[in-house]
C-alpha cells in the first residue's frame, strides 16, 4: 500500500471536529425528524376515539419515535461539541458530560410532547421516558473522540429514513409488482419481499452516504483519513441504531407492547411479526451498510509500484577468458586504490582476451 493510500488515524484534538456549520445543519435536519415523528405519534394517538386503538396506535408509533430521538440526540451533541471546540479543547470527561447533557435534553423535551397527551395515565410516561433514555444514549454516542463517524452515521441514518418514507409514499404500486394479489399469502409474500428489498436500498444509501462523507471530511483535512476500518463501522451505524432502539422498544417500552398485545389475540400476533421484522430490517441495514462502504473505500485502495522488483538483477560481464570483467566506477574516498588500477586492469583483461581468440585461431587452422 503506497504512503499516499495509508489511512492516519484521526487526530485527537479539537482540529479533528467536525465543522460546527456542517454538524449544525445535521442537527437541523434531525430535529425536524424528531419533531415529524412526534407530532404524528400525537395526531394519530390523540384522533382515536376508544382506548383500545389508543394503546394499539402508541405501539405502533413507538420505534420510529425511539430511532428519530436515538439520532436526534447524537447529532445534538455532535454540534454542540462543535461549537465548543472552536473555543476550547475539552478533555474525554468533559465531552461525554456535555454530549450526554445535550442528549438528555433534546430527549425531555421530546418527552413532554407524549407525556402531556395524558398526565395521569401511566402509559405516556413510560413512552416518554423511553424517548428521553434514547436521546440521551444518543448524546452520549457523540462524546467519542471520533466525530467524523458519528457525522456520517447521522447523516446515513436519514438517508435511511428518507429511503424508508420514499418507499413507503409508492407501496401499493411496488406490492402490486412484487405479486400481491386477492389471496393472503401472495399478499404476504409480496410485504415480505418489500421489507427486504427496503433494508437493502437502505444499507446502501447509508454505506454510499457514509463513505462520501469520510472521503469529503479526509479531502478538506488535508489527506489526514480515518483508519480503513472506520468505514465500515460508518456505514453500518444506521443500522446498529435501529438495533439499538429495536432493544429500547423491547425493555424501555415493554409494558406498552404488553398492553397492546392484550386487546385481541391478532393485535398479539402482529406485535410479535412487527418486532420480529424490525430486527431483521435492522440486521440487513446494518450488514449491507458495512458492507458497501467497504468496498467502496476499498476500490480506492491501489498497491504501491515497487520499481526494484521488476528490473533484473545487475549481471557482471565476463571476459572470453572467464575473468569477470571490472566497470569503471567513479573513485570513492574509500577506494582510492581500486580506482587507480581500474584502467591498467581493463587493458589486461582486453589483452588476455586476444590471447584466447588467437589460440582458437591457431587450432582451427590446424
Amino acid at each position: 500500500m503506497s504512503e499516499q493510500e495509508t489511512p492516519a488515524p484521526p487526530k485527537a484534538d479539537a482540529s479533528a471536529e467536525q465543522p460546527s456549520s456542517t454538524g449544525l445543519l445535521l442537527a437541523l435536519a434531525t430535529l425536524i425528524w424528531m419533531a415529524a415523528m412526534l407530532w404524528s405519534a400525537r395526531a394519530t394517538i390523540t384522533g382515536r376515539e376508544d382506548a383500545e386503538m389508543e394503546v394499539t396506535s402508541t405501539a405502533y408509533a413507538l420505534p420510529g419515535a425511539i430511532s428519530a430521538a436515538l439520532v436526534t440526540g447524537a447529532a445534538a451533541g455532535l454540534a454542540v461539541l462543535g461549537l465548543i471546540s472552536r473555543r476550547r479543547t475539552l478533555g474525554a470527561t468533559a465531552r461525554f458530560a456535555v454530549a450526554t447533557g445535550t442528549g438528555l435534553l433534546i430527549g425531555l423535551i421530546g418527552a413532554l410532547t407524549v407525556v402531556t397527551i395524558n398526565t395521569e395515565g401511566w402509559m405516556y410516561a413510560v413512552v416518554g421516558g423511553t424517548i428521553a433514555a434514547a436521546a440521551t444514549i444518543g448524546g452520549a454516542l457523540a462524546g467519542f473522540r471520533v466525530p467524523r463517524v458519528i457525522n456520517a452515521i447521522g447523516w446515513g441514518s436519514v438517508a435511511v429514513f428518507v429511503v424508508g418514507f420514499v418507499l413507503n409514499l409508492f407501496q401499493s404500486p411496488l406490492l402490486t409488482a412484487l405479486g400481491s394479489r386477492d389471496t393472503q399469502s401472495s399478499q404476504a409474500s409480496a410485504a415480505q419481499w418489500f421489507s427486504y428489498g427496503q433494508s437493502f436500498l437502505s444499507g446502501l444509501a447509508a454505506g454510499l452516504v457514509a463513505y462520501k462523507l469520510l472521503r469529503r471530511a479526509r479531502k478538506r483535512s488535508g489527506e489526514l483519513d480515518v483508519p480503513w476500518g472506520f468505514y465500515a463501522v460508518a456505514g453500518g451505524g444506521p443500522g446498529l441504531l435501529l438495533v439499538v432502539a429495536e432493544v429500547l422498544t423491547r425493555t424501555a417500552g415493554s409494558r406498552v407492547l404488553e398492553l397492546a398485545g392484550k386487546v385481541s389475540d391478532l393485535e398479539l400476533v402482529v406485535q410479535q411479526m412487527l418486532s420480529g421484522a424490525r430486527l431483521d430490517s435492522a440486521l440487513v441495514v446494518l450488514f449491507v451498510g458495512a458492507l458497501s462502504a467497504m468496498f467502496a473505500v476499498g476500490r480506492t485502495i491501489r498497491p504501491a509500484d515497487d520499481e526494484d522488483e521488476d528490473e533484473p538483477p545487475a549481471v557482471a560481464p565476463v571476459s572470453r577468458s572467464g575473468r569477470v570483467r571490472r566497470t569503471p566506477d567513479e573513485p570513492t574516498a574509500a577506494e582510492p586504490q581500486a580506482a587507480a588500477t581500474a584502467e591498467p586492469q581493463a587493458a589486461a583483461d582486453d589483452a588476455a582476451d586476444e590471447k584466447v581468440a588467437t589460440g582458437k585461431s591457431d587450432k582451427q587452422a590446424e
